[in-house]
């Protein structure tokens, strides 16, 4: 089985793999840092040479490894669920956790992070809460296709986040 998560960028998924991981004593790996591995440079230099085409390209194959392993935790790329393979394969090999944000909270989130310049390009070149709410705006219904699980983060810490979808898994829905 894997365990996917699945949500916007900010919305923690990195985070919170790690913790699901170690409570669920399973591996967890971040999909953008294997594209990364793989393509010998950051995802900002993949979209400045290559261009998006290129880099969902990528995106493809390695979502299509990771969910062919097992007894893994995979925190997606935020637009993963953009390619329908990518979303089909996601589906067959497990759960699908989405972590949901606010506005708000994604652009705190996102300005917070210091790697975020350095590693993930401007989607649009707004300001980052407008991009934010309309490429959210356009995901949203790929992420509820995909969806088995959904948490939404506002207000949680990472730890109640991942208590939160383990208690979701559990066969009663409830923690033990």
């Amino acid at each position: 089985m894997v365990i996917t998560l699945i949500g916007y960028r900010g919305s923690g998924k990195s985070v919170v793999a790690g913790l699901l991981a170690g409570m669920l004593d399973l591996t967890w790996i971040d999909s953008d840092d294997v594209i990364e591995a793989r393509a010998g440079r950051s995802i900002s230099e993949i979209f400045a040479q290559d261009g998006e085409p290129e880099f969902r390209r990528i995106e493809q194959d390695v979502i299509r490894d990771l969910t062919g392993q097992d007894s893994l935790i995979i925190a997606a790329g935020g637009g993963a669920i953009l390619d329908p393979e990518n979303r089909q394969r996601m589906k067959d090999s497990g759960p699908v956790v989405w972590l949901q944000a606010s506005v708000q909270q994604l652009a705190s989130r996102i300005q917070q992070d210091k790697s975020t310049a350095n590693r993930r390009p401007s989607l649009t070149g707004q300001s980052a809460a407008e991009e934010i709410e309309n490429v959210l705006t356009e995901r949203l219904p790929h992420y509820a296709d995909v969806s088995t699980i959904r948490v939404n983060t506002d207000g949680l810490s990472p730890n109640q986040v991942a208590t939160e979808i383990r208690c979701q898994l559990s066969a009663q829905g409830r923690c033990s």
